[in-house]
């Protein structure tokens, strides 16, 4: 499951990217996905919106057994 979450955030990172930000794969432990929101994304004040809206939600599109995605 691991390389489909990178995958499917390689797709989401140049979104990420064109507004300063990143994301990182940390770890994923049974259903939950453990990501590290980076670069302008760590301190602003839309990234937990920027986690749900946007990374959980095509993630869980795209690999069903993701029950939700963490940042660590």
């Amino acid at each position: 499951m691991k390389e489909r979450v990178q995958e499917v955030l390689d797709r989401i990172r140049p979104a990420l990217q064109a507004d300063g930000g990143d994301v990182e794969l940390v770890d994923i432990e049974g259903g939950v996905v453990k990501v590290r929101l980076v670069g302008a994304c760590a301190g602003c004040p839309m990234s937990q919106m920027t986690l749900t809206n946007g990374v959980e939600r095509v993630i869980k599109e795209e690999i069903p057994e993701v029950e939700r995605v963490e940042a660590v």
